[in-house]
């Protein structure tokens, strides 16, 4: 289908409201096929104004007399109104909108239009690839090796096409492993901590099912793990889930490891939200943000009750509790929920960020959310399909990657001089999840961008992020480097609304 089939209405002339504090402009509205502009016109002295329509989240519309007003609510929170004038241009332009921001199609998205002036196509795509964090791991230990077993994505189509696995299991293992867990997605090194010599593992749930099927090589990768580590290393298995959710999982084919069949390992619980829960939590707490004017006793009220900070503080308090398993315990930990995609994730990379210095690094944060959630699949493409103003029913979506944003802010604001970045490149993080002219966010796995060709079609986030002029918007001129892992607190008082993101746009003034 052209773009041009959707557009009933191509321009008109429109005033734009973009909220408190900034003043409102007027001129020609314009659509195109991925893009909402408004011109001022040659005499005026703003810019122009441009909106990609992939970032419009809801759109409301209504006439009055011989004009309209439209309302687009978007999905990095902000709230445009524009005003129009014809009822008919109004509500041409409203469809028009609402067919183009809801195209589905990931090769006819913009990325694969955007040519940016001074990138070229395939810069950045090579800077975080698998085999660059092995050589880092080959160097610490020699207890692990680099498996290309999923080269055509048949084994695992969420995992990327090389893992790094223990060196005493082979290929023929893993795939069976591979059949015994959810998705194929077997026990893989996400973290190999020197100082303790122990690792951090992700996986989804065993297949053990009513009739608690046992795998013997799933069994034996974890032995092997333990062996591999220092001497007398034991384990811990962190289910995501309760121990109630984990009991039913295994009603439904799921289920978690057997004692008696995982020898050195321990499992807990540590239940996290996900899903349509944490999603109604983010809903909530953007309605409780746009009722400020109300008493500030009514404010807090209507905050505590979206539970969004206790959904930081649960995520928090995870991610130390396998740190600490590893740096103080000396223990190895496996990390899942039930997919793996999700609460595990935001584990792992969290306690990364807790113990390895590189971490956080401007450089190593990007590889970390590169390694930890992009490659490692965090399937984008349906969590971030919707943010908090959609008005359609929740189907996959879910902001456990905004979940994951905000626990670094936390971090950020309670250690300001150990983060080597700032809030701006979060943010940017936060909108470039949601809508983006760049490719790094597109798909759900490594195999669907690489059926669509977006690493040779399209740009990479990291190219246009580590620009020198962006870089030095981006970094904390405070950071002081730091070998020491750091432990955040996890009380009430230590933890704060992020109103760098969810008030900019009500109270730009608050920001900082």
């Amino acid at each position: 289908m052209e773009f041009s089939e959707l557009i009933r209405t191509g321009r008109a002339q429109a005033k734009l409201l973009r909220g408190p504090e900034v003043p409102p402009l007027h001129g020609t509205l314009c659509v195109t096929g991925h893009h909402l502009l408004l011109s001022p016109g040659p005499q005026a002295t703003s810019d122009l104004w441009l909106l990609l329509l992939r970032s419009v989240d809801s759109i409301e519309k209504r006439v009055s007399g011989d004009s309209g007003t439209i309302t687009l609510r978007c999905k990095d929170l902000r709230v445009l109104q524009l005003d129009i004038e014809g009822v008919e241009a109004t509500l041409d332009i409203a469809r028009s909108i609402e067919a183009l921001s809801s195209l589905e199609s990931v090769i006819t998205s913009f990325p694969f239009f955007y040519r940016p002036k001074g990138l070229r196509l395939g810069d950045a795509w090579h800077f975080h690839p698998p085999e660059r964090y092995y050589k880092r791991v080959d160097r610490e230990t020699n207890a692990w090796r680099l498996s290309e077993v999923n080269e055509d994505f048949s084994l695992c189509p969420s995992y990327p096409r090389a893992v790094i696995v223990p060196r005493a299991v082979d290929d023929d293992a893993l795939e069976r492993c591979a059949r015994f867990r959810q998705g194929g997605r077997f026990p893989v090194l996400s973290y190999h901590h020197a100082p303790s010599g122990t690792v951090l593992l992700r996986s989804s749930q065993p297949l053990t099912g009513p009739q608690k099927r046992r795998c013997a090589e799933d069994e034996e990768l974890l032995r092997a793990v333990l062996a591999g580590a220092r001497p007398g290393a034991r384990g811990f298995i962190l289910d995501t889930r309760s121990a109630q959710a984990a009991k039913q999982a295994r009603m439904t084919g799921g289920g978690t490891e057997a004692r008696a069949a995982y020898p050195g390992w321990k499992r807990l619980h540590r239940p996290l939200e996900r899903g349509w829960p944490l999603q109604e939590s983010f809903v909530r707490l953007v309605e409780a943000c746009g009722y400020l004017e109300q008493s500030m006793d009514c404010w807090r009220s209507r905050l505590e009750a979206c539970h969004w900070l206790g959904h930081v503080k649960e995520a928090l308090s995870t991610a130390c509790l396998a740190a600490q398993a590893m740096e103080r315990e000396g223990a190895c930990v496996l990390v899942h929920g039930a997919e793996g995609t999700d609460s595990t994730l935001l584990v792992t990379s969290l306690a990364q960020l807790i113990l390895d210095p590189s971490s956080r690094t401007m450089a190593g944060f990007q590889e970390l959310v590169e390694r930890e959630w992009i490659q490692a699949g965090h399937p984008f493409q349906l969590r971030c399909a919707h943010s908090a103003f959609s008005h359609a029913r929740p189907k996959h979506e879910a902001p456990t990657f905004l979940l994951f944003l905000d626990c670094v802010w936390q971090l950020g604001r309670q250690f300001p001089l150990l983060l080597e970045f700032g809030e701006g490149l979060l943010l940017a993080l936060f909108e470039h999840a949601y809508a983006s002219p760049f490719g790094t966010f597109l798909c759900s796995s490594e195999k669907e961008r690489c059926l669509c060709e977006v690493r040779t079609r399209t740009h990479s986030l990291w190219s246009g992020l580590n620009q020198p002029k962006e870089q030095r918007k981006l970094r904390n001129p405070l950071y002081v480097p730091s070998p020491l892992a750091i432990w955040p607190s996890v009380e009430p008082q230590s933890l704060r609304l992020w109103q760098g993101l969810f008030l900019r746009w009500t109270r730009p003034n608050l920001q900082r």
